[in-house]
């Protein structure tokens, strides 16, 4: 059974930071792309963050373009997104997501993505 769980999430005042991290389970996601999304109350999740499968090439969303690091260790099944200079509007549940197709630049969309975490919140106070 394949599993992402993420972790990492918590309150934090607005100017701090937060790493989050996903271990994935059940497979290797060595050489699939993986990903993060992320849900503010009352909103449609969006795209945050993608890393290919060899951890080369990055893409974020523009809102956390230059805040945000997304990195993986494919030798520990993991991808983390490290979080720098919060705001307010970052606050929302902070989901992990994979890829189940090979060596592909899978992108922003939630369709491309097979497996997902259940999430973890993230609240940031001004």
């Amino acid at each position: 059974q394949v599993q992402l769980v993420e972790s990492g999430g918590g309150l934090v005042q607005a100017g701090g930071s937060l790493r989050l991290s996903c271990a994935a389970s059940g497979r290797t996601f060595s050489d699939s792309a993986m990903a993060w999304f992320r849900q503010a109350p009352g909103k449609e999740r969006e795209f945050v963050a993608h890393i290919n499968w060899s951890g080369r090439s990055t893409y974020y969303t523009d809102s956390v373009n230059g805040r945000f690091t997304i990195s993986r260790d494919n030798a520990k099944n993991t991808v983390d997104l490290q979080m720098n200079s919060l705001k307010p509007e970052d606050t929302a549940v902070y989901y992990c997501a994979a890829d189940a197709v090979a060596r592909r630049w899978a992108g922003t969309g939630e369709k491309m993505y097979t497996y997902w975490g259940q999430g973890t919140q993230v609240t940031v106070s001004s």
